[in-house]
């Protein structure tokens, strides 16, 4: 399958920052920390990469990095009109607002903070945020027009909320592993491509029905033991990740057939794994897909799901047909 191994890319990064960022996140009790902020003498070795600004006659370093200097404030970036990228993450920030004044912002690394909210003014060309790894409880405030990837990983967040789809028209990428979500309700995306949910407290999926460009689905280390939830509407949906969940009954699966496009599934660490063919019993019910936990399907075991498929099948139509006789 062409898309196996950005799946596969895309997997072990999730695992790869998970372990990263673990419990992160977690609400603890705060001691007063000392002040710390960002100083004009630090600046120099903060600032790179100079570029042409305004109409091309001037010049300015668009690129500032102060992460992990253990900073408590940056009051001193709303005078740094001209940076497009900054990096603040690993310190002790509780407030980004002097960001606020950087309207030529492109990316955000507010990674591993303080911080209780990812609110700032709408920043008309800012494309990456990462606000991982902070104590941010809710969704609300996230309003920037050219954002393409969203990253809120382990924080402690509890639903969605106020996600205009017409605001963030251009997301294609939203991680908020390691949060609270309970449900999967208020993702009205229809633009989304990539959603990462794994390690929250999800028992069913729903309302995803808004999600009609979603690609893939990661749902890993929940509690999900039902596969309702899964509308035709998720048209283009080509990988879902349900590794480490309850699902106990083979039968659920039942209820991806109306996804056209599903062609990787991952199952491993389910209940359901117990049962006697599972790989074939898959394949005969999803007879489109192309990887399961990670593995392509071999030709013979295409060959073999196909087998018992008409056999099954044949077997129906003999038993409607007595059924019928019967009636006669």
């Amino acid at each position: 399958m062409s898309e196996g191994s950005d799946f596969d890319e895309e997997e072990m990064a999730a695992e790869e920052e998970e372990k990263q960022e673990g419990g992160e996140g977690e609400a603890e009790e705060e001691e007063k920390l000392p002040e710390n902020s960002l100083t004009q003498d630090m600046i120099p070795e903060c600032l790179s990469l100079l570029c042409k600004i305004g109409n091309g006659l001037a010049h300015a370093y668009v690129r500032l990095d102060a992460h992990e200097r253990e900073l408590t404030d940056i009051e001193l970036l709303k005078n740094f009109i001209h940076v497009r990228y900054v990096d603040v993450s690993g310190n002790l920030l509780k407030d980004l607002s002097p960001l606020n004044n950087l309207t030529h912002l492109l990316s955000l690394q507010a990674n591993k903070n303080n911080l209780a909210t990812a609110k700032l003014d709408s920043l008309p060309y800012l494309q990456i945020a990462d606000f991982s790894g902070n104590k941010i409880t809710t969704t609300e405030g996230i309003e920037h027009p050219m954002l393409t990837k969203l990253s809120l990983n382990s924080n402690l967040i509890t639903e969605i909320s106020s996600l205009s789809p017409k605001t963030l028209s251009n997301l294609h990428t939203l991680e908020l592993r390691g949060n609270k979500l309970e449900s999967t309700r208020g993702f009205y995306l229809p633009n989304l491509k990539n959603l990462y949910l794994a390690g929250n407290l999800l028992k069913q999926v729903e309302d995803l029905d808004k999600l009609e460009s979603l690609t893939t689905l990661h749902l890993r280390d929940n509690q999900i033991d039902k596969l309702d939830g899964f509308p035709p509407s998720l048209k283009k949906l080509q990988y879902i990740n349900f590794r480490g969940n309850n699902i106990t009954d083979l039968k659920e699966i039942t209820k991806l057939v109306n996804l056209p496009f599903l062609r990787a599934l991952v199952m491993n660490d389910n209940p359901c794994l117990e049962e006697d063919g599972y790989r074939i019993e898959i394949l005969i019910i999803l007879r489109r897909l192309e990887r399961l936990d990670k593995e392509e399907y071999s030709e013979e075991e295409r060959a073999e799901a196909e087998d018992i498929y008409e056999q099954r099948r044949q077997e129906e139509l003999m038993k409607g047909e007595e059924g019928e006789n019967e009636d006669d």
